[in-house]
Parts: structure tokens; C-alpha cells; sequence
């Protein structure tokens, strides 16, 4: 009985643990490197406030998911633009990539630092990016933030 329990909690450890891992740490195919990278080129490019690159990079009908709404590409290019949502850092802790066809699917799990109206919060968050391959290049599809309830998010 004890084997039983002690297999399936290493199972169910592995599993999370090959799910999720430390970017710095963790392998990753060629393609898989390329989606991770650009992720961490966006962070900076939202950071920096640079609206020309990340226009570049958001699909015409990519779809953004925050805590206090949804809007399209247009509306979040100008709230970055703006100062409406300043994305200053992000602490990257845990990624995962998944490549089905010409889609890319890239979860991180951060703690993001952001001035949002004027007040700098920190909120652990579940991001989803997903990116689809459109003419040799990738295009964010949609990023969607989901809160974690507790730090680090276990």
C-alpha cells in the first residue's frame, strides 16, 4: 500500500513537474525556444512601451483577457501606448510550451509588477499566450491573465 501511494506521488510530482518548469532550466525544442523567446521579447517590448514591435507582433484579431476586461488588438495597443497599463516586469517562474500544427500554445506562470491607473500592483498570475504561424512568422493570437489565489501559485 505504502508503494502504491509513494508511485503515484511521484507520478503526480513528475508530471507537474514536466508540465510546468523553470525557463532557465527546463529543455525545449528549436521551436519550442523560438516561442519562448519571443514571449520574453514581448514582456520587454510591453515594459519598454514599444507599441511598434508589439503591433507587429499582435494578430489583427488577437484577443486580450485582463482582470478587468477583454478588448481586441486596437485597444490594447493603445492602453500600452497610453499608460493606461504599464507592464514594468515580469517575473517569469514556470513555462510550458505546446506546438499542434501552426498554433503554439505558452503558459507562464509570473509575478507581474504593473502600474495600472496610476497605482503600481504586483499580482501573480497563469498567463496564456497563444501564437499561430502565419507566413513563416509567429502572431500573437490571444493573451489572457489569469490571477493565482496564492503566491507562486500552489
Amino acid at each position: 500500500m505504502k508503494a502504491t501511494i509513494l508511485g503515484l506521488f511521484l507520478i503526480i510530482v513528475s508530471a507537474q513537474l514536466s508540465f510546468a518548469q523553470n525557463p532557465e532550466t527546463k529543455s525545449f525544442t528549436p521551436a519550442e525556444q523560438e516561442i519562448v523567446n519571443l514571449s520574453k521579447e514581448k514582456w520587454q517590448w510591453m515594459a519598454d512601451k514599444n507599441v511598434d514591435k508589439l503591433a507587429n507582433l499582435f494578430h489583427d484579431k488577437a484577443v486580450f483577457v485582463h482582470m478587468g476586461g477583454s478588448w481586441g488588438k486596437e485597444q490594447e495597443i493603445k492602453i500600452i501606448k497610453d499608460g493606461g497599463i504599464w507592464y514594468k516586469k515580469a517575473d517569469i517562474h514556470e513555462v510550458s510550451v505546446n506546438i499542434i500544427r501552426q498554433t503554439a500554445i505558452l503558459l507562464n506562470r509570473i509575478d507581474l509588477l504593473a502600474v495600472v491607473g496610476g497605482n503600481e500592483v504586483t499580482n501573480p498570475f497563469m498567463v496564456t499566450e497563444v501564437y499561430i504561424k502565419q507566413d513563416g512568422s509567429w502572431k500573437l493570437g490571444s493573451l489572457s491573465f489569469t490571477r493565482l489565489m496564492t503566491p507562486g501559485g500552489h
